[in-house]
């Protein structure tokens, strides 16, 4: 493809979006008051804080599932179950 006929498909391309967006500014009004009609409508910023009931609340509860947890956990867990890590070989330095 040659350079002119490159820049005729882009005229006429352009040429049909203007008439596109034309046909959408006149059924919708003009762009800015539509894109703030569709918009919400504020959004929250910031760190939240929680009350301090609430808070105590969501201690207890995890406190209690825990709880629940330590319950189910078998005798057998209770023993250490730390693998041993061998000791490094550490190779002899030249003297």
């Amino acid at each position: 493809m040659d350079i002119p006929s490159i820049v005729t498909a882009l005229d006429s391309e352009i040429a049909r979006l203007q008439q596109a967006r034309a046909v959408l500014a006149q059924s919708g009004g003009d762009s800015s008051s539509t894109a703030t009609k569709h918009m919400p409508a504020k959004k929250r910023g910031g760190k939240r804080t929680l009350s301090p009931e609430a808070r105590k609340r969501i201690a207890e509860a995890q406190k209690k599932r825990w709880a629940a947890a330590r319950k189910q956990k078998p005798e057998a867990s209770k023993v250490s179950s730390k693998k041993t890590i061998p000791a490094k070989k550490t190779a002899a330095l030249p003297s």
